[in-house]
């Protein structure tokens, strides 16, 4: 990261449709700082408070910059102003309780459950004297119930709400997706309720209280699998790389690499079969639809399995391409960001003099992408600015 940081980029207002949005952020981790790091990135003016000190135990996750920066807290709290507040200084406390009640539109936290409001930053407190606020909780468990109380991290969630049960392979040990999937998942969750609850301020002048979990979002990721047991009264078993109920729908060895094959309707595994030569295959009464393709799926992938392994995964793809069957390669994160694609899209984004590249926002508007405008603050970068003095 540069030792001088580049001045912000000016934001047009289609592309920065909460540019007159301001957000306290009292956030930690992921979850949090994902959600704000959204409404920044859609324009919103976000203030992300940290402790003295230590700030945010992001800064120390990921490997490490040369500037000391943690590559967690680089790609989460991009285009945020940042300060430092003690919550243990009756001053500092009061400063930032004014800036959440007489400034801020959007409040949010992920706090240790009881901390905000021992301080007077809870929900009730600030919206009783500022009731346009809208305020979001990001907890562990949920607002209510009996586990309300008790604090949580992507991982439990991800085994607590049933996702490490069906991912991985049977016979192999429960493992975590791969990407922090249900903080970022709350993250998200947490934007589209704040981004509700300000059209109803619109409309009718009144804030509201947001409340997620990422026990919630876990809960929100097996809707499908909650209703696949009531059809078949049994827990679901993992699939690897493939998905129940269709098939083939699943990553396949090549001589030299992975590659995915979805083939889960008739017309595309007939398509599949005269590629791979096996033609006879549709005709057979056990491959004859999706549902007894994927009941005899063992014995299906004993045919398949051999001949894709026999040849290279370009070989393979240059086939399957032309027969219009969906494939694609298991790539690496070095090769997703080398990607033609993802650059002809403008998701790696980069300020001048700079050569770290974050990824942007997916999404974009009238065909403009939201710019990167800052990178993430240095701890307390934005006091004197922010705070004064």
């Amino acid at each position: 990261m540069p030792a001088d940081r580049p001045s912000d980029r000016p934001a047009t207002s289609a592309v920065a449709p909460l540019a007159n949005i301001k957000v306290v952020e009292l956030g930690t981790s992921v979850a949090a700082p994902y959600a704000a790091w959204i409404l920044a990135a859609l324009g919103a003016d976000v203030i992300k408070v940290e402790r003295p000190e230590v700030g945010d135990d992001a800064r120390q996750w990921g490997r490490m910059f040369p500037d000391g920066t943690g590559s967690y807290f680089a790609a989460l709290n991009r285009d945020k102003r940042g300060i430092v507040v003690d919550l243990e200084d009756p001053d500092e406390l009061a400063w930032l309780r004014r800036l959440c009640i007489e400034e801020a539109d959007v409040v949010l936290q992920n706090m240790r459950p009881g901390k905000i409001d021992k301080h007077g930053l809870g929900a009730h407190a600030l919206r009783a004297e500022n009731p346009r606020l809208v305020y979001c909780n990001m907890g562990a468990f949920g607002a209510r119930g009996p586990l309300a109380d008790r604090p949580g991290y992507d991982p439990l969630m991800q085994a607590y709400g049933g996702i490490m049960s069906v991912t991985g392979e049977e016979g192999r040990p429960p493992i975590r997706v791969g990407t922090s999937i249900i903080d970022m998942g709350t993250g998200m969750w947490s934007v589209i309720g704040i981004l509700s609850a300000l059209k109803r301020r619109a409309e009718t002048g009144e804030g509201c209280v947001v409340d997620t979990s990422l026990y919630e979002t876990s809960l929100g990721w097996v809707a499908h699998l909650a209703s696949t047991v009531q059809a078949t009264g049994e827990n679901p078993e993992r699939q690897g790389s493939g998905a129940r109920g269709m098939a083939p729908y699943q990553a396949y060895e090549c001589a030299d690499g992975w590659l995915v094959v979805a083939a889960p309707n008739d017309r595309l595994f007939a398509r599949l079969c005269a590629v791979l030569e096996c033609s006879a295959l549709p005709a057979d009464p056990r491959f004859a639809t999706n549902q007894l393709r994927f009941q005899n799926l063992d014995q299906l992938n004993a045919v398949i399995a051999p001949r894709i392994r026999a040849e290279s995964r370009e070989t393979w793809r240059a086939r399957l391409e032309a027969a219009g069957v969906p494939n694609a390669p298991v790539r690496t994160i070095l090769e997703v960001m080398a990607d033609e694609q993802a650059r002809a899209l403008g998701m790696l984004q980069q300020l001048p003099g700079c050569d770290l590249e974050l990824m942007g926002a997916p999404l974009s508007f009238d065909g403009e992408r939201p710019p990167l405008r800052r990178h993430a603050p240095r701890l307390g970068e934005h006091d004197a600015e922010i705070k004064g003095g």
